[in-house]
């Protein structure tokens, strides 16, 4: 069974019924459906292995981690040390693998005639600072904030790197902000709504919104996203995409392990429209 919901599971076709080992891989939204592609590929050159994948969030996988039940967590945002100390009170020892990496790209209407923020103007708009695209030489219009919950390792990367510009700092999202539960909720009311900005991993954005150029300060340089600008690192709003597991790995874990970092599992990376490790 395979279906590109947050909770599906995914198994080869003509898998056996009874297979020698099983992965359970829970977490990150974003990465959800690049670990159901990932399984999927995997389970069919590797037919005595099954894997279950689901989303929820990655503070849902790390939780589920830190409770001994998944193998594999997926998250779009490095652990924090509270759940390190909540794992080792459970005597367990996250161990983090990258397996790929991803630009958040912050996204309007394709009517919006703004092309390009600052990181401190987007800092300002999703802290209400800023509440109108007048402001920053758009239209007379209010600005309509969305974001994803606050669950959603994407949310909280958000929050720290661009909201508090990767300080020590008290801002938080604007009260004013519409949490949706899905990247690609995000993406359809932006599709219907010419006044407002989100923000959406690169392997989310679909043709028919608007990716904004962005900068680290007023003076640019404006980048867009891309494989090209995460890799030389001028895009500013990038980030690892990790797996983690109880333990160093072994067996067949260690095996999915390497096999999604080499370059068939790498592949397929790219082919979502995310940032392979090794371009």
């Amino acid at each position: 069974m395979l279906t590109s919901a947050c909770t599906a599971s995914a198994a080869a076709p003509g898998a056996p019924s009874e297979a020698l080992y099983s992965i359970q891989n829970v977490g990150s939204d974003t990465m959800v459906n690049l670990a159901l592609a990932w399984a999927e590929t995997y389970q069919n050159e590797y037919t005595d292995t099954r894997i279950a994948v689901t989303g929820g969030g990655s503070g849902t996988g790390i939780a589920s981690l830190i409770n001994g039940t998944v193998d594999i967590a997926n998250a779009s945002r490095k652990i924090k040390k509270e759940e390190i100390d909540r794992a080792q009170e459970n005597n367990v020892t996250p161990v983090e693998h990258v397996v790929a990496r991803d630009a958040i790209a912050v996204i309007v209407h394709p009517s919006n005639p703004v092309n390009h923020l600052s990181l401190y103007q987007i800092s300002d708009i999703y802290t209400g600072r800023i509440n109108n695209w007048q402001q920053v030489g758009g239209e007379n219009r209010p600005i309509v904030l969305l974001s994803r919950e606050t669950n959603s390792g994407t949310h909280v990367f958000f929050l720290e790197e661009v909201i508090r510009l990767g300080e020590k700092s008290k801002l938080l999202f604007s009260t004013e902000t519409l949490l949706l539960p899905s990247s690609e909720g995000i993406t359809a009311e932006i599709r219907q709504n010419p006044t407002a900005i989100g923000y959406d991993g690169l392997g989310y954005v679909t043709d028919d919104v608007k990716m904004l150029a962005v900068a680290r300060d007023e003076k640019g340089p404006f980048v867009l996203p891309g494989i090209d600008s995460v890799n030389d690192k001028t895009y500013p709003i990038a980030r690892d995409l990790y797996m983690y597991t109880v333990g160093e790995p072994t067996g067949h874990i260690l095996a999915y392990l390497e096999w999604i970092k080499s370059s068939a599992g790498q592949k397929i990376v790219a082919d979502l429209g995310f940032v392979p490790l090794n371009p």
